[in-house]
């Protein structure tokens, strides 16, 4: 699986280099500026793209920029994002064209190797991969004027938020030692009490869940 790794600091990019090859990745490119990862996607045509927001020259959203930029070149390119801090914007931003292959993390998640690759996978594999602390700013949000999420249980909204993060029902009854059968059932119930459609999709249903919870902003 080819990466382009976008990073302007060069620990951190040498750092998440060798961790990348570690698990078997190839790195396509690892550059440190907006223009050279315009070039870098352009030319290497990877399979993923992991990319820290604020890149040279502007050190603003330079890098989340470039990655928009590629993905209406190329419909569906996986981009995972990395930032210092929650930007509810960035995750938008990401989300705006309604496609799979996003993902947005913070980058205390990349000290967990084993976290992080998983989110690199899951993101070069169509799906999608968001920050827990994102997921609980948009729950918190949305609490505040939403009854639809006031009818949901403690156990629901503890499934809701493995669901946001981009975890299948196999995923979420592993992480909280239940059944696959409960994890549907709990799904099932989420959907109805939020108005979406049910979906089997895991992305589908992601992306479903975040344009709820984030509307109206």
């Amino acid at each position: 699986m080819r990466v382009v790794l976008a990073e302007d600091l060069f620990l951190l990019r040498d750092g998440l280099v060798r961790m990348l090859e570690a698990y078997g990745f190839e790195i396509a490119a690892a550059v440190e500026s907006g223009p050279e990862l315009t070039r870098a996607l352009a030319e290497s045509s990877p399979d993923v793209a992991v990319v820290d927001v604020r890149l040279p020259p502007t050190h603003t959203d330079e890098g989340l920029q470039c990655a928009l930029a590629a993905r209406r070149e190329r419909p569906g390119l996986p981009v995972l994002v990395l930032s210092q801090h929650v930007e509810q914007l960035y995750a938008r931003e990401l989300l705006a064209d309604g496609r799979g292959g996003i993902g947005y993390l913070l980058k205390d998640r990349v000290f967990d190797a084993e976290q992080f690759v998983d989110a690199v996978r899951r993101v070069a594999a169509g799906g999608t991969a968001m920050d827990p602390q994102v997921i609980q700013q948009l729950l918190s949000r949305r609490a505040a004027g939403d009854r639809p999420l006031d009818r949901l249980t403690p156990r629901e909204r503890e499934v809701l938020e493995l669901m946001a993060q981009g975890r299948s029902n196999a995923g979420i009854a592993a992480q909280l030692v239940v059944t696959e059968r409960a994890i549907a059932k709990h799904t099932s119930n989420i959907f109805g009490k939020l108005g979406l459609e049910v979906s089997d999709d895991d992305n589908r249903r992601v992306l479903a869940v975040l344009a709820h919870l984030d509307r109206d902003r």
